[in-house]
Protein backbone atom coordinates (compact mmCIF):
# COMPACT_ATOMS: atom_id res chain seq x y z
CA UNK A 1 0.00 0.00 0.00
CA UNK A 2 1.52 3.57 -1.11
CA UNK A 3 1.93 6.07 1.35
CA UNK A 4 -1.00 8.20 0.42
CA UNK A 5 -3.59 5.85 0.19
CA UNK A 6 -2.54 4.51 3.86
CA UNK A 7 -2.84 7.86 5.13
CA UNK A 8 -6.59 7.74 3.30
CA UNK A 9 -6.99 4.39 5.23
CA UNK A 10 -6.40 5.70 8.58
CA UNK A 11 -8.24 8.88 8.43
CA UNK A 12 -11.37 6.81 6.82
CA UNK A 13 -10.83 4.48 9.85
CA UNK A 14 -10.68 7.58 12.30
CA UNK A 15 -13.58 9.30 10.86
CA UNK A 16 -15.38 6.25 11.56
CA UNK A 17 -14.28 5.75 14.83
CA UNK A 18 -15.35 8.83 15.84
CA UNK A 19 -18.97 8.58 14.69
CA UNK A 20 -19.06 5.38 16.83
CA UNK A 21 -18.74 8.13 20.47
CA UNK A 22 -22.48 9.46 20.11
CA UNK A 23 -24.41 5.86 19.80
CA UNK A 24 -21.86 4.43 22.29
CA UNK A 25 -22.09 7.63 24.93
CA UNK A 26 -26.28 6.49 24.36
CA UNK A 27 -25.50 3.06 25.42
CA UNK A 28 -22.94 3.75 28.33
CA UNK A 29 -25.28 6.13 29.57
CA UNK A 30 -28.25 3.32 30.07
CA UNK A 31 -25.78 1.34 31.96
CA UNK A 32 -25.73 1.45 36.19
CA UNK A 33 -22.88 3.99 38.16
CA UNK A 34 -21.41 0.73 39.84
CA UNK A 35 -21.13 -1.07 36.48
CA UNK A 36 -19.89 1.94 34.60
CA UNK A 37 -17.29 2.20 37.27
CA UNK A 38 -16.08 -1.22 37.67
CA UNK A 39 -15.65 -1.29 33.77
CA UNK A 40 -13.52 1.93 34.28
CA UNK A 41 -11.44 0.68 36.93
CA UNK A 42 -10.62 -2.58 34.53
CA UNK A 43 -9.99 -0.29 31.55
CA UNK A 44 -8.38 2.58 33.18
CA UNK A 45 -5.74 0.22 34.02
CA UNK A 46 -5.16 -1.89 30.88
CA UNK A 47 -5.13 1.52 28.80
CA UNK A 48 -2.04 2.33 31.51
CA UNK A 49 -0.29 -0.86 30.82
CA UNK A 50 -0.94 -0.94 27.07
CA UNK A 51 0.98 3.55 26.75
CA UNK A 52 3.87 4.05 27.65
CA UNK A 53 3.43 7.76 27.55
CA UNK A 54 0.38 7.61 29.85
CA UNK A 55 2.84 5.44 32.28
CA UNK A 56 6.17 7.69 31.92
CA UNK A 57 3.67 11.12 32.91
CA UNK A 58 1.86 9.53 35.44
CA UNK A 59 4.78 8.11 37.27
CA UNK A 60 6.93 11.22 37.19
CA UNK A 61 3.82 13.62 38.13
CA UNK A 62 3.26 11.58 40.89
CA UNK A 63 7.12 11.62 42.01
CA UNK A 64 6.96 15.49 41.68
CA UNK A 65 3.83 15.38 44.05
CA UNK A 66 4.70 13.18 46.59
CA UNK A 67 8.33 13.80 46.64
CA UNK A 68 9.08 9.83 46.06
CA UNK A 69 8.37 7.18 43.44
CA UNK A 70 5.58 6.32 43.48
CA UNK A 71 4.65 2.66 44.54
CA UNK A 72 3.01 -0.19 42.22
CA UNK A 73 -0.66 0.37 44.03
CA UNK A 74 -0.75 3.78 44.03
CA UNK A 75 -0.18 3.40 40.12
CA UNK A 76 -2.77 1.13 40.06
CA UNK A 77 -5.35 3.18 42.01
CA UNK A 78 -4.87 5.75 39.63
CA UNK A 79 -5.45 4.24 36.67
CA UNK A 80 -8.68 2.50 38.00
CA UNK A 81 -9.76 5.96 38.72
CA UNK A 82 -8.70 7.62 35.57
CA UNK A 83 -11.07 4.94 34.02
CA UNK A 84 -13.20 5.31 35.96
CA UNK A 85 -13.27 9.03 35.54
CA UNK A 86 -14.14 8.65 31.32
CA UNK A 87 -16.49 5.88 31.89
CA UNK A 88 -18.85 7.39 34.42
CA UNK A 89 -19.20 10.79 32.01
CA UNK A 90 -22.15 9.07 29.96
CA UNK A 91 -24.06 8.76 33.29
CA UNK A 92 -23.47 12.12 34.33
CA UNK A 93 -23.82 14.18 31.20
CA UNK A 94 -26.48 11.83 29.40
CA UNK A 95 -28.84 10.85 32.62
CA UNK A 96 -31.68 13.29 33.96
CA UNK A 97 -30.29 15.40 36.58
CA UNK A 98 -32.12 14.55 39.71
CA UNK A 99 -30.90 11.10 38.72
CA UNK A 100 -27.36 12.27 38.50
CA UNK A 101 -27.33 14.23 41.76
CA UNK A 102 -29.28 11.53 43.81
CA UNK A 103 -25.67 9.67 43.33
CA UNK A 104 -24.50 12.66 45.89
CA UNK A 105 -24.02 10.45 48.87
CA UNK A 106 -22.86 13.77 50.98
CA UNK A 107 -22.00 17.08 50.91
CA UNK A 108 -18.99 18.29 53.21
CA UNK A 109 -18.49 22.52 53.76
CA UNK A 110 -21.91 24.13 51.85
CA UNK A 111 -22.20 26.29 54.68
CA UNK A 112 -19.44 28.23 53.09
CA UNK A 113 -21.09 29.22 49.91
CA UNK A 114 -24.35 29.70 51.99
CA UNK A 115 -22.53 32.23 53.69
CA UNK A 116 -21.08 34.37 50.36
CA UNK A 117 -24.54 34.22 49.58
CA UNK A 118 -25.54 35.81 52.84
CA UNK A 119 -23.38 38.67 52.39
CA UNK A 120 -24.06 39.07 48.72
CA UNK A 121 -20.72 38.35 47.39
CA UNK A 122 -19.80 36.32 43.76
CA UNK A 123 -18.40 33.14 43.77
CA UNK A 124 -15.35 31.81 42.50
CA UNK A 125 -15.70 28.05 42.28
CA UNK A 126 -12.43 26.87 41.30
CA UNK A 127 -12.28 22.81 40.18
CA UNK A 128 -8.96 21.10 39.66
CA UNK A 129 -9.07 17.70 37.61
CA UNK A 130 -9.69 15.25 41.01
CA UNK A 131 -12.38 12.91 41.64
CA UNK A 132 -15.68 13.13 39.67
CA UNK A 133 -15.29 17.78 38.57
CA UNK A 134 -18.28 17.24 36.04
CA UNK A 135 -20.64 16.76 39.41
CA UNK A 136 -19.58 20.45 40.72
CA UNK A 137 -20.92 22.46 38.79
CA UNK A 138 -24.27 20.74 38.41
CA UNK A 139 -24.83 20.32 42.03
CA UNK A 140 -23.79 24.22 41.94
CA UNK A 141 -26.04 25.05 38.94
CA UNK A 142 -29.34 23.41 40.73
CA UNK A 143 -29.14 25.63 43.69
CA UNK A 144 -28.06 29.12 42.05
CA UNK A 145 -27.13 30.81 38.68
CA UNK A 146 -23.93 30.20 37.67
CA UNK A 147 -21.84 30.61 34.58
CA UNK A 148 -19.10 28.03 33.68
CA UNK A 149 -15.94 28.45 31.50
CA UNK A 150 -16.30 25.88 28.32
CA UNK A 151 -13.16 24.88 26.02
CA UNK A 152 -14.23 22.45 23.40
CA UNK A 153 -13.12 19.11 23.41
CA UNK A 154 -10.63 17.81 21.10
CA UNK A 155 -13.33 15.03 20.08
CA UNK A 156 -15.67 17.04 18.31
CA UNK A 157 -18.10 14.43 18.35
CA UNK A 158 -18.27 14.49 21.74
CA UNK A 159 -18.74 17.86 22.25
CA UNK A 160 -22.51 18.33 21.75
CA UNK A 161 -22.67 15.42 25.01
CA UNK A 162 -20.78 17.90 26.70
CA UNK A 163 -22.55 21.18 26.34
CA UNK A 164 -26.10 19.84 26.89
CA UNK A 165 -24.52 17.54 29.84
CA UNK A 166 -22.88 20.89 31.74
CA UNK A 167 -25.61 23.53 30.64
CA UNK A 168 -28.35 22.15 32.52
CA UNK A 169 -30.29 24.02 35.79
CA UNK A 170 -29.32 27.29 35.88
CA UNK A 171 -25.43 26.44 34.54
CA UNK A 172 -24.37 28.80 31.42
CA UNK A 173 -20.92 28.07 29.45
CA UNK A 174 -19.04 30.60 28.45
CA UNK A 175 -15.94 30.15 25.76
CA UNK A 176 -12.93 30.47 26.88
CA UNK A 177 -11.92 33.23 24.87
CA UNK A 178 -12.44 37.24 25.72
CA UNK A 179 -16.17 37.25 25.47
CA UNK A 180 -16.27 34.31 27.58
CA UNK A 181 -13.99 36.04 30.58
CA UNK A 182 -16.04 39.41 29.91
CA UNK A 183 -19.79 37.37 30.50
CA UNK A 184 -17.79 35.45 33.38
CA UNK A 185 -17.37 39.10 35.05
CA UNK A 186 -20.70 40.41 34.13
CA UNK A 187 -22.16 37.28 35.90
CA UNK A 188 -19.88 38.01 38.95
CA UNK A 189 -21.00 42.12 39.02
CA UNK A 190 -24.76 40.53 38.93
CA UNK A 191 -23.66 38.46 42.58
CA UNK A 192 -23.70 35.20 40.75
CA UNK A 193 -21.05 32.18 40.71
CA UNK A 194 -18.42 31.48 38.51
CA UNK A 195 -16.78 28.26 37.98
CA UNK A 196 -12.98 26.88 36.42
CA UNK A 197 -10.37 24.63 36.26
CA UNK A 198 -7.79 26.55 38.18
CA UNK A 199 -4.66 23.06 36.61
CA UNK A 200 -5.97 23.35 32.84
CA UNK A 201 -2.90 24.71 30.85
CA UNK A 202 -4.23 28.10 29.40
CA UNK A 203 -2.80 29.89 26.13
CA UNK A 204 -0.62 31.70 25.28
CA UNK A 205 -0.45 35.40 27.05
CA UNK A 206 -3.55 33.83 29.40
CA UNK A 207 -0.93 32.65 31.66
CA UNK A 208 2.62 32.81 33.73
CA UNK A 209 4.96 30.29 34.79
CA UNK A 210 4.89 29.73 38.38
CA UNK A 211 5.50 26.79 40.86
CA UNK A 212 3.09 23.41 41.00
CA UNK A 213 4.72 20.95 43.12
CA UNK A 214 7.97 22.54 42.74
CA UNK A 215 7.89 22.49 38.69
CA UNK A 216 6.98 25.53 36.62
CA UNK A 217 3.38 25.29 35.15
CA UNK A 218 2.27 27.84 32.53
CA UNK A 219 -0.69 28.58 35.02
CA UNK A 220 -4.40 30.68 33.94
CA UNK A 221 -4.37 34.21 35.54
CA UNK A 222 -7.26 34.51 34.78
CA UNK A 223 -8.91 32.68 38.44
CA UNK A 224 -6.38 34.97 39.88
CA UNK A 225 -7.67 38.21 38.11
CA UNK A 226 -11.71 37.07 38.94
CA UNK A 227 -11.09 37.12 42.67
CA UNK A 228 -10.62 40.74 42.54
CA UNK A 229 -14.20 41.67 41.38
CA UNK A 230 -16.81 42.37 43.20
CA UNK A 231 -15.36 41.17 46.21
CA UNK A 232 -15.66 37.71 45.54
CA UNK A 233 -15.05 35.15 47.40
CA UNK A 234 -12.92 31.88 46.51
CA UNK A 235 -13.74 28.61 46.95
CA UNK A 236 -12.43 25.06 46.20
CA UNK A 237 -14.49 22.44 45.29
CA UNK A 238 -13.68 18.26 44.85
CA UNK A 239 -15.80 15.56 43.67
CA UNK A 240 -14.67 12.52 45.91
CA UNK A 241 -15.19 9.43 43.97
CA UNK A 242 -16.90 7.06 46.21
CA UNK A 243 -16.72 3.66 43.72
CA UNK A 244 -19.97 1.93 42.85
CA UNK A 245 -21.84 4.65 44.84
CA UNK A 246 -21.50 8.05 43.88
CA UNK A 247 -19.41 11.22 44.82
CA UNK A 248 -18.78 13.94 47.96
CA UNK A 249 -18.37 16.70 47.40
CA UNK A 250 -15.99 18.86 49.37
CA UNK A 251 -15.97 22.43 49.63
CA UNK A 252 -13.69 24.62 51.00
CA UNK A 253 -12.09 27.89 51.86
CA UNK A 254 -8.31 28.74 51.10
CA UNK A 255 -5.84 28.64 53.74
CA UNK A 256 -3.96 31.32 52.32
CA UNK A 257 -4.57 34.66 51.87
CA UNK A 258 -4.75 35.80 48.48
CA UNK A 259 -3.46 39.24 47.93
CA UNK A 260 -0.11 40.88 45.78
CA UNK A 261 0.38 40.48 41.95
CA UNK A 262 -1.23 38.57 39.73
CA UNK A 263 1.90 36.44 39.42
CA UNK A 264 1.75 35.92 43.36
CA UNK A 265 -1.89 34.91 43.24
CA UNK A 266 -1.54 32.16 40.81
CA UNK A 267 1.11 30.68 42.57
CA UNK A 268 -1.38 30.90 46.18
CA UNK A 269 -3.81 29.21 43.62
CA UNK A 270 -1.42 26.83 43.01
CA UNK A 271 -0.38 25.71 46.35
CA UNK A 272 -4.13 25.46 47.25
CA UNK A 273 -4.67 23.15 44.68
CA UNK A 274 -1.71 20.97 45.29
CA UNK A 275 -3.03 20.96 49.26
CA UNK A 276 -6.75 19.23 48.03
CA UNK A 277 -4.95 17.16 45.58
CA UNK A 278 -2.75 15.76 47.94
CA UNK A 279 -5.82 15.08 50.33
CA UNK A 280 -6.86 12.27 47.67
CA UNK A 281 -4.00 11.92 45.19
CA UNK A 282 -5.11 8.44 44.04
CA UNK A 283 -7.72 10.50 41.69
CA UNK A 284 -6.09 13.45 40.99
CA UNK A 285 -5.60 12.99 36.64
CA UNK A 286 -2.43 12.15 36.68
CA UNK A 287 -1.70 11.55 33.58
CA UNK A 288 -3.10 14.92 32.50
CA UNK A 289 0.50 16.96 30.51
CA UNK A 290 0.12 19.73 33.29
CA UNK A 291 3.62 20.66 32.88
CA UNK A 292 3.48 21.23 28.48
CA UNK A 293 4.88 24.37 26.80
CA UNK A 294 1.59 26.05 25.10
CA UNK A 295 2.16 26.58 21.30
CA UNK A 296 3.19 30.24 21.27
CA UNK A 297 4.59 29.97 24.58
CA UNK A 298 8.34 30.70 25.66
CA UNK A 299 9.33 27.96 27.48
CA UNK A 300 10.80 28.78 31.35
CA UNK A 301 14.26 26.38 30.82
CA UNK A 302 14.37 28.90 27.25
CA UNK A 303 14.01 32.13 29.19
CA UNK A 304 16.67 31.37 32.15
CA UNK A 305 19.32 30.19 29.90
Amino acid sequence: MRLPDFVHFCIVIEVRLSQLIPPLFRLLARIPLPILHAWGGLLGWLVYLCSAAQRRRTRANMALALGRSPKGHELRKNAQETGRMMFELPFVWLRPLDEVLAKVVRVEGWEKVEALRAAGRPMVALTPHLGCFEIISLYIGARMPMTVLYRPPKLTEAEAFLRAGRQRGQIQLAPADLSGVRRLIKAMRQGEATGLLPDQAPGKGEGVWVPFFGRPAYTMTLAARLSEVQGAGVLLFWGERIAGKGWCIHVEELQETLDGSIDARAATLNREVERIILKCPSQYLWSYNRYKVPAGVTSPVSSES
